[in-house]
């Protein structure tokens, strides 16, 4: 039975509660194995057998708790972001509009309220105030407010209440308030203190709340949104002789793709004619553009700078780099960590606590008046709102309301998705991609770092390092005799040959008779010389000078403590030199080594090579523990060697033979090259293979966990602090709403300010 990963937009949520209603409802759902819902993002994440359980089955359950799925978009498509920008755009619109509209009719009843409450004047009379009072607040209440209200009903009923319920109640009951007041003036209920004003002012504020809450929700994932719609809409093709402009989403495999200067590359593919310089910063954080060529890789939504490139497109709509990190993106978007377990379970629990802490506080002021109305007359005076002579029951009522537009789960809910959503579209700038969020809370415990020697610290691949010549010929002309045979082999030695040749610009000779013994090395004729290179044994079959074995022996034995190959040269049958090779260090590496150090983080070199180059290595990087000789496949026994010596392991690999390795650590960092960043194995992707990608993923991880500590500690606080005050009287509900509205929008700036973190 297939297992399916499915992400869907969840309509009506408002806050933590929200979220675990609905994660609640798909988890019952039969032949669902894992869902998990995120507020900031307003989606949830499902893993289903796809034979069990449908779409339809889906939106039933979410359905029956009040809530609506909508179907599946395919998010790599530039036409579904912008159609996603464009609803952003209109919540925030509606936002405002509910807002502006609000406040157009709780701003006369505050000017209506001031003369009654500073000098006893009520203009129009009692019963003209206490039916302005009554008449405008449900005019807000029933109007801009209505879908607070509809949100309110509809989680009521389903038994799964909401925080609009906490906001409804607290406005209906100050409303009703009213009315009775009213009554009272035409002698059909008893006299009672009237907090009709009170309720437009609260729902004015909870739409304030709500609308920068929404405007802060769409900044916070500016930076994703910014990365998608980066893709390029039109591509110009070579079709039948002629050049084309078609939609990207007609492009097919095998297209040869025409990019020319200053244009953006359509989709991922490789260069098959031209050269130019490609900024590929989107992808990887680097401003410098990248030099192409025939052969290379290019990814699309980059651009050209400067010369005509022919690109065959290699991969299309969800195999292309922009979908790898949508999707990586959504994962870790979707995930939860461990520290927001406890926050979850608080939140599942939250409204039905608040609401019957609000009826306890109501029934312990009616059953206590003299000690909560000391408390009250104490109050009184350094708190102007706190009226000891509205009575016990109207100060109880007070209270109450206080309580249930007080408390906030909606801070709770933000706290994590939030700093995730931010953390995870920064990375994504930087070629940082986060799978998994619980990575996020390892790292900050990492002790150890072990990092894949071939690929991670090295280039991975061996360049000339160095060119000696023996005695007749010059330096230059060993290489270009080298190169010359070299130019017909395949090996990766003779290629880097041919490249350092090519690189100094030096002009290659047409070679004859090219013979290759296997592991030994190649000869053929050059300018009418014969050339032989290749391994000591292979050449000194043809040398018989003892001055010149001599030579290579101290030669050879200097080389090779500097832990490099050696491929000595000879022509005509005698000694002519002796090229060197290596796999050379990266340039940032030793550099980022040493702030991983700063960092509280000990390396650790892991390869197959011998303890002697890996020793030369590692000292040249400043690595002081190496583990030498492992097979790939021992890779992981070793990580886990040093899990029961109780460090905490993070590994950086690159993620095809170091899989095991990666999965057995406690975060695995794996380590991408250009378009081939769909590694599952890593807890951590990133895009650019240098060692300092790997410092900006521990700084971003460090970083991002702390705004989730901080939030969440600040939405804690803030309902430890402010409820017990609202329960004790000394809140307005007015300003106790403004404070529930302004707990929400600091966990979301909070987390806006992890962009100005400096990786």
């Amino acid at each position: 039975m297939g297992i399916e990963t499915g992400h869907w937009k969840v309509e009506g949520m408002h806050c933590a509660s929200c979220v675990a209603s609905v994660e609640k409802a798909l988890k019952a759902t039969e032949g669902v194995r894992d869902a998990k819902v995120n507020l900031a993002t307003e989606t949830a994440t499902v893993k289903y057998e796809s034979e069990a359980v449908g779409l339809e089955e889906l939106q039933e359950a979410v359905d029956k708790v009040g809530y609506d799925l909508r179907p599946e978009v395919e998010p790599s498509h530039g036409e579904a972001v912008e159609a996603e920008k464009s609803e952003d755009e209109a919540s925030v619109r509606q936002a405002r509009y509910r807002m502006a509209w609000a406040w157009g009719v709780t701003i006369p009843i505050i000017l209506w309220m001031v003369p009654e409450m500073m000098f006893g004047v009520t203009l129009l009379g009692d019963l003209g105030y206490e039916l302005g009072m009554v008449v405008l607040s449900a005019i807000v209440l029933f109007f801009p407010g209505r879908d607070t209200l509809k949100s309110a009903w509809k989680s009521g009923w389903h038994l799964t209440p909401n925080m609009d319920v906490l906001i409804a109640m607290g406005t209906l009951a100050s409303l009703a308030t009213g009315v009775v007041s009213l009554l009272s003036q035409w002698g059909l209920a008893p006299a009672f203190h009237s907090f009709a004003g009170i309720a437009g002012m609260i729902m004015a504020f909870h739409l304030t709340g709500r609308y920068v809450e929404t405007k802060a929700k769409g900044r916070a994932s500016q930076a994703i949104k910014k990365l998608l719609t980066l893709s390029a809409k039109e591509a110009v093709v070579e079709r039948d002789g002629e050049e084309q402009r078609v939609p990207v989403k007609a492009l097919q495999k095998g297209d040869i793709m025409v990019v020319r200067p200053g244009e953006k590359i359509p989709t991922d593919g490789v260069v098959v004619k031209g050269e130019s310089s490609v900024d590929e910063s989107i992808a990887t954080g680097e401003s410098m553009p990248v030099e192409k060529v025939s052969g290379n890789e290019v990814i699309g939504a980059t651009i050209n700078k400067q010369g005509v490139l022919r690109v065959e497109a290699t991969k299309l709509g969800r195999e292309t780099f922009l979908s790898q990190v949508i999707r990586m993106v959504e994962e870790a978007q979707g995930s939860k960590i461990p520290i927001q377990g406890f926050a979850d379970r608080v939140t599942s629990i939250f409204v039905p606590i608040v609401l019957l802490t609000s009826l306890a506080t109501a029934l312990l002021w009616i059953s206590f008046p003299a000690f909560f109305g000391g408390i009250a007359a104490w109050a009184s005076g350094f708190l102007p709102w706190v009226n000891p002579e509205m009575g016990s029951i109207a100060l109880a009522l007070f209270a109450a309301i206080a309580v249930l537009v007080i408390a906030c789960p909606c801070a709770l809910g933000l706290a994590t998705p939030t700093a995730l959503m931010v953390g995870s579209g920064m990375g994504a700038e930087n070629g940082i991609l986060i799978r998994n969020g619980a990575a996020i809370q390892t790292m900050k415990s990492v002790t150890t770092i072990v990092l894949d020697k071939t690929g991670t610290i090295t280039k991975g691949r061996p360049e000339v390092t160095d060119v000696i010549a023996a005695k007749e010929l010059s330096r230059e002309k060993v290489l270009q005799l080298a190169a010359s045979v070299e130019d017909a082999s395949e090996h990766p030695i003779g290629r880097a040959i041919v490249e350092s040749a090519r690189a100094q610009s030096i002009s290659l000779r047409e070679s004859l008779q090219f013979k290759m013994e296997t592991g030994q090395g190649v000869e053929a004729t050059v300018e009418g010389r014969h050339v032989r290179l290749g391994t000591p044994k292979f050449v000194r079959d043809v040398i018989n000078h003892p001055e010149e074995e001599s030579w290579v022996n101290a030669t050879l034995a200097d080389l090779e403590s500097q832990s490099k190959t050696s491929m000595v040269v000879a022509v005509d049958n005698r000694l002519a030199g002796i090229i060197a090779v290596a796999d050379s260090v990266k340039e940032d590496s030793q550099r980022a080594i040493t702030t991983l150090r700063s960092l509280g983080i000990d390396p650790v070199m892991i390869t197959g090579d011998n303890e002697r180059t890996a020793g030369a290595i590692a000292a040249r990087v400043g690595i002081e523990r190496v583990i030498a000789r492992v097979l790939p496949d021992q890779k992981a026994t070793e990580v886990r060697r040093l899990q029961e010596r109780e460090e905490v392991v993070a590994m950086a690999g690159d993620g095809i033979n170091d899989a095991p390795a990666l999965t057995q650590a406690d975060v695995g960092i794996a380590i991408g090259t250009g378009t081939d960043i769909a590694i599952e194995s890593g807890d951590i992707v990133l895009v650019k293979g240098d060692l300092s990608a790997v410092v900006k993923a521990v700084k971003l991880s460090r970083a991002t966990f702390t705004k989730i500590k901080q939030n969440l500690f600040w939405a804690f606080f803030y309902n430890l602090v402010m409820v017990p005050l609202a329960i004790l009287g000394m809140m307005h509900p007015v300003l106790a709403e403004a404070a529930m509205a302004f707990s929400s929008v600091n966990v979301v700036t909070n987390s806006r300010r992890l962009q100005k973190t400096n990786l």
